[in-house]
């Protein structure tokens, strides 16, 4: 395998060149292929333009942009010239931006479109290097008078591509030239955290540090030549950027989508993908689909539904314990298994095969029918999510990694997968877990998740204290995670150490088991538990507004907007009701883990606000936001 990126992406092109490497919408809607071996040529022919430019090796070039085909075909391409790029979502701030691309000393700057373009240049006086944005969608009358006003040239990117050509022919094998100076330690990208605990920090990666994961995870996740994958998530996140890569070294096809539910569901069926790598909260969006579309269409057809869910479930939690494929703290006594759960599996498996037929199969038909995996990352997956569909017979395989181990440390093999855990790191990458002291504790014990391997980051940008900080002197990496290994070596993660609520009894208390068991209840969209320093646990909770409307017009809770709703006592009651039973002692939760006050809110917690880019609760900024509410619930 060849030692960069833009190596790596030469090398399918030349194996490969009439398979589609891209597939995405045109204004009718209709998904248009681009082979590799066009698409290695417009990386080629941009890196170019930006010779043209006058980009030289080793310069940050802003990269500010949801996923579509140009933005691979722009990495690949400032890649093969040494260049570095530092990414961003259009859901960047203004105040993240400023901070971005003045930290990372950007001249250049490659924008999704016009509305992305006039925010940069909004920024130009906190910005003195800019120099020149690059945008790929092309350029309105309103964006080149603000360019011209600031100063700053624009250019379209099919402009830059054309004279990449131009350059080419007047310096023939220059950019070829380029592409084989880059080495395996070469800076690839400056990716910035989302900031989910303050001020965003740079993450420097090389080539070796992503290219390193897809000697084994290409055994775990296989592609073969040809097949489609549906890209969803924002590409400047590590986890979508890997999984591209993944799929570029075995030929595999990117088909670009959106995370919403109709658009999804509509290109799933147009694409017929094999693998849709997703954070949980989509996995949810898409259970809770399932579950409303049943409810409403109600009678008998809910009745089998509920019914033969919990068969699925039971028949699937006895075929993992006879067969040895769920997690295991200590040795399990699989004789007894054996004995006691062989004959009721055997009876259940009947009727799970019916249940897969009559009502499975129709939720499988949803993601087509090529499906082999959802692949689950950034964020803990739902144990009631992860159960629902290994019953109806959709796999999903979790992953862990961080932005700072690019990411990947662990993910479930498609084809033999663990329920409960993540997986056995990958070749190359150690884990150790330890205690608040830093020393080893047992195998099945929780405790600190430190990584070491090839996929660890060079460290924090301009940032070497904390990087000192996270990185010790044997190249320790210091994830912030609680887990804990089997015996069989996979990894069980219990959450973040960070996120740990100590109560004033002494107690530490992780979150989000609580708060992932909470949204169990359908009445239950989002929730955040508090409580630090306190006496005991609440939880803001925001409900399933839908599910709420249904259950007010059936037993007849009168209201004149939701909001009122959201005060009425059978609600209050409801919700109530909802927690205690979940949160309970028969579920395995301590007295001081129960939720002993609510807050109903309105709002959905929004990216940018309350939640991250990757949709992960910035718990700083709930504090923040909700301190009256979280406050009153203290009050005696």
């Amino acid at each position: 395998m060849e030692k960069t990126i833009p190596k790596l992406v030469r090398e399918t092109a030349l194996a490969y060149p009439e398979i589609p490497a891209q597939r995405s919408k045109d204004k009718d809607g209709n998904f248009i292929p681009v082979t590799y071996k066009d698409m290695f040529n417009i990386s080629l022919d941009f890196g170019a333009g930006l010779l043209s430019l006058g980009v030289e090796r080793g310069e940050h070039i802003g990269l500010i942009s949801d996923n579509r085909k140009e933005w691979l075909q722009a990495d690949v391409g400032l890649l093969s010239i040494g260049a570095i790029d530092v990414p961003r979502g259009n859901d960047a701030t203004e105040n993240d931006l400023r901070f971005i691309l003045a930290t990372a000393e950007c001249k250049i700057v490659l924008a999704d479109n016009n509305t992305q373009v006039k925010k940069i240049l909004s920024l130009k006086g906190d910005l003195p290097l800019l120099s020149q944005i690059i945008c790929f969608d092309e350029l309105d009358e309103t964006s080149l008078k603000a360019a011209e006003e600031k100063g700053v040239k624009v250019s379209c990117f099919s402009q830059i591509v054309q004279a990449g050509k131009t350059y080419r022919t007047e310096n023939p094998n220059k950019v070829e030239q380029e592409l084989e100076k880059g080495d395996e330690n070469d800076l690839a990208t400056l990716i910035f955290t989302s900031g989910t605990t303050g001020e965003p920090k740079g993450v420097m990666l090389t080539h070796k540090n992503f290219i390193s994961q897809l000697y084994e995870v290409n055994e775990r996740i296989y592609v073969n030549p040809g097949e489609d994958i549906i890209c969803v998530l924002p590409v400047w996140h590590v986890f979508q950027r890997a999984c591209e890569y993944v799929v570029l070294s075995q030929a595999g096809s990117l088909g670009y989508s959106k995370p919403v539910g109709s658009v999804l569901l509509k290109d799933l069926a147009a694409l017929n993908p094999c693998y849709l790598p997703a954070v949980p909260r989509v996995y949810e969006a898409l259970y809770d689909g399932i579950n409303r579309a049943m409810r409403k269409t109600g009678g008998i057809v809910f009745y089998l539904f509920r019914f033969f869910t919990t068969v699925s479930k039971a028949q699937c939690f006895l075929s993992r314990s006879i067969f040895q494929r769920t997690a295991k703290i200590k040795k399990q006594p699989v004789a007894l298994y054996w004995i006691f759960y062989t004959i009721p599996w055997l009876l259940l498996t009947p009727l799970k095969m019916l249940g897969s037929k009559l009502v499975f199969s129709k939720v499988r038909a949803k993601m087509g029918t090529k499906f082999r995996a959802g692949v689950s990352g950034g964020g803990a997956l739902p144990p009631s999510i992860d159960e629902f569909f290994w019953a109806a017979g959709v796999k999903i395989v979790e992953g862990y990694g961080l932005t700072e181990t690019s990411p990947i440390v662990a993910v479930r093999p498609v084809d033999n997968p663990t329920f409960g855990t993540v997986g056995s790191p990958i070749r190359g990458v150690e884990v150790r877990i330890v205690d608040e002291n830093g020393n080893d504790v047992p195998q099945g014990t929780k405790g600190v998740v430190l990584v070491r391997g090839a996929t660890v980051m060079q460290g924090y940008y301009k940032k070497p204290d904390l990087t000192a900080k996270a990185i010790d002197k044997d190249g320790w990496f210091n994830t912030g995670d609680i887990g804990l290994l089997t015996i069989d070596n996979q990894l069980i993660l219990r959450g973040r150490m960070k996120d740990t609520i100590v109560l004033r009894g002494g107690e530490n208390v992780e979150p989000l088991p609580i708060e992932m068991k909470m949204c169990e209840s359908r009445y239950i969209s989002q929730t955040i538990v508090v409580g630090q320093d306190e006496r005991m646990l609440t939880a803001l909770i925001i409900p399933s507004k839908d599910e709420l409307l249904v259950y007010a017009r059936e037993n007849y809770v009168a209201y004149d907007q939701y909001s009122d709703l959201l005060t009425k006592k059978e609600i209050i009651k409801l919700i109530e009701s909802e927690v205690q039973s979940l949160v309970s002692g028969k579920n395995g939760f301590k007295s001081f883990e129960r939720i002993a006050k609510f807050t109903l809110l309105e709002k959905p917690f929004e990216v940018g606000v309350e939640l991250s880019a990757k949709q992960e609760i910035m718990r700083y900024k709930i504090t923040e936001i909700y301190e009256k509410q979280i406050k009153a619930m203290y009050v005696e």
